[in-house]
C-alpha cells in the first residue's frame, strides 16, 4: 500500500462522474486528498503549487506541458458529437456582436476560437460570464455553454441555432477531441499503485454505472438514465490512448496557428 500523501483536484460535471466516484471510494486507501473545483480553477490550484496532480483543461496543459507530466491512459474525450460544449445563437453567426463564454473551461474557449472566429462577425466582442444559460442568452446575441446545463438547451430553446462543439472538431480535422487530461508537477513521483489505478479508472467507471445514472446529479441535468448511459458510453471516453492522443496533438497544433499557444511543448508522460 501507498504511503505518499497526494492532492488530486477533480471537477464534478457528469462526465467526470465515473472517474470521480471510484476515487472517492478509495482515495483513503490511495491516501488521496481529493479536491473538487471547476476546471479552470483546478488549473490555477495546480500551476500555483497548491495540488500535485489535477484533471485539467487540455488547453492548460499544453500551455504549460513543459512544466508538468502527463497521467498515461486517462483523459475525457469524445469523438463527434458531444451534447455538452456547445455554441448556440439567436441570430446567424456573421450577425452576432455579443458572445458570452462559459468561465468554467478555457480549452471549450480555445475550440471556440479556433472553430469559429472566421464565422463570427469581426466586430462580435466575448466576454466570460457566469454558467447561467439563461442570464448568457437574455444579455447575449449566443453563448458558449457547457457541461450539465447544456442539455436542455435545445429542448428549452427550440429557436435556438445550436453548434456542438466536438462534431465541428470532427467535421473540420475527423479527430478525437481531448476536453481534459491529468496533469502532474514534474516534481511528484506518484507510486505505481496510483499510476495503475488511474489507468483503471475508465473500467472501474464502467462497471459503476448502473449507480451512477442515477445519481441525483443526473436529475439535475435533465438526462434520463437512459440518456446519461448513452451520454457516458457513447458520447465521452476516458482511455488517453493512440486516437485521442492524436486528436490532443492536432488541437496543439490548431491552438499555436491560431496563437493561443507561444510553443508547441512535447508530450511527456509521468
Amino acid at each position: 500500500m501507498t504511503t505518499t500523501h497526494l492532492r488530486m483536484g477533480i471537477h464534478d460535471f457528469l462526465n467526470a462522474q465515473p472517474l470521480l466516484l471510484p476515487l472517492q471510494m478509495d482515495a483513503q486507501r490511495l491516501n488521496l486528498d481529493l479536491v473538487i473545483r471547476n476546471p479552470a480553477d483546478l488549473a490555477v490550484m495546480l500551476k500555483a503549487g497548491e495540488l500535485d496532480l489535477a484533471m485539467i483543461p487540455s488547453i492548460e496543459y499544453l500551455k504549460d506541458a513543459d512544466a508538468y507530466r502527463l497521467m498515461p491512459g486517462i483523459c475525457i474525450a469524445s469523438h463527434g458529437p458531444v451534447g455538452s460544449v456547445l455554441l448556440v445563437s439567436k441570430l446567424p453567426l456573421d450577425q452576432v456582436r455579443t458572445l458570452a463564454v462559459d468561465n468554467r473551461s478555457r480549452t471549450s474557449t480555445a475550440l471556440l476560437t479556433i472553430l469559429f472566429n472566421r464565422r463570427l462577425a469581426p466586430f462580435a466582442l466575448k466576454g466570460p460570464a457566469d454558467p447561467d444559460p439563461e442570464t448568457m442568452l437574455r444579455q447575449n446575441d449566443a453563448a458558449m455553454i457547457i457541461g450539465d446545463q447544456a442539455f436542455l438547451i435545445e429542448e428549452n430553446h427550440p429557436d435556438l441555432t445550436v453548434y456542438d462543439l466536438s462534431q465541428e472538431w470532427f467535421r473540420l480535422t475527423g479527430k478525437s477531441f481531448v476536453h481534459a487530461v491529468v496533469a502532474v508537477r514534474p516534481e511528484v513521483r506518484p507510486p505505481q499503485e496510483l499510476i495503475q489505478f488511474l489507468k483503471g479508472l475508465p473500467e472501474m467507471g464502467r462497471a459503476m454505472l448502473d449507480t451512477i445514472v442515477i445519481l441525483p446529479r443526473v436529475r439535475e441535468s435533465g438526462l434520463s438514465p437512459e440518456g446519461c448511459r448513452t451520454y457516458l458510453t457513447e458520447r465521452i471516453h476516458y482511455t488517453l490512448e493512440e486516437k485521442a492522443l492524436d486528436g490532443l496533438m492536432h488541437f496543439r497544433e490548431a491552438c499555436f496557428k491560431t496563437r493561443l499557444l507561444d510553443h508547441q511543448h512535447p508530450i511527456e508522460f509521468t
